[in-house]
């Protein structure tokens, strides 16, 4: 009985380990990785490769300083859908 305990023991542990990895790389390394991908999106849809940052929503920000322009921002999902151009 007490080799079964142990065993069950050491799962649990095992188990809240991998949990505990696992929160650990979604909240604190995964945005990271993800904010990079979506900047290096940006540098390619932006005229010029002159991304300036991603907004709140994931859209690039092609023009400095905030420009509310149209054509500063662009959706990248949208990014040459009706062009053919990606």
């Amino acid at each position: 009985m007490k080799e079964a305990t142990g065993e069950l023991n050491m799962t649990v542990v095992t188990v809240v380990a991998i949990a505990a990895v696992g929160a650990f790389f979604y909240f604190f390394i995964w945005p990271s990785i993800q904010t990079g991908l979506t900047m290096n999106s940006c540098k390619n849809i932006c005229p010029g490769g002159e991304a300036y940052g991603v907004t709140d929503e994931g859209w690039c920000e092609c023009c400095p300083n905030g420009s509310q322009d149209p054509g500063c921002i662009i959706d990248p999902e949208d990014w040459g859908v009706d062009t053919g151009d990606n």
